[in-house]
């Protein structure tokens, strides 16, 4: 299973991009033993539309015609629910035992998600009720997803 964090906006090198990356590694290096064989980031221009309505749409075009067939497709949304990491770890292993070949974590510009993405999306995650930088939200996806793996893996990165 591969799995892909599609961002709107670019990241410029910094303390952030260095520890999203940080985490990443470690997901690529632990992922193998439960058949991650991938997890890499993609990003995306943000839309110049100037309308907000346009540029949602813009955005959320750009990140489904991303898509892998037959993804598994998880929008970063306010309104979301709110998991656990145990609950996450244990959905990304039910992907991969059911033979799921990618699954897509998507973030999208600073106006959020266009409709057509929250309609097609197969869970909407939220990681609390704040509302978080783009920076920040890949670093906590990228490691919650090590964090998944680790819980899979029964290494003990994961104590709580």
């Amino acid at each position: 299973m591969k799995i892909t964090i599609a961002c709107v906006g670019k990241m410029k090198a910094g303390a952030e991009k260095d520890m999203y990356e940080r985490y990443l590694d470690r997901a690529r290096k632990a992922g193998r033993s439960v058949g991650i064989t991938s997890v890499s980031v993609v990003e995306f221009s943000e839309s110049r539309a100037s309308r907000t309505q346009d540029r949602k749409e813009e955005e959320a075009q750009l990140l489904l015609n991303a898509l892998p067939s037959g993804a598994v497709l998880i929008a970063l949304d306010e309104h979301g629910k709110a998991l656990s990491s145990e609950v996450f770890a244990k959905k990304v292993g039910n992907w991969a035992d059911q033979g799921i070949s990618d699954v897509v974590l998507a973030i999208g510009g600073a106006d959020g998600h266009g409709q057509a993405l929250l309609q097609r999306a197969d869970l909407k995650l939220a990681l609390g009720s704040m509302t978080w930088p783009h920076q920040l939200v890949r670093i906590m996806c990228s490691e919650q997803i090590y964090r998944s793996i680790t819980i899979l893996t029964g290494h003990p990165y994961h104590r709580a």
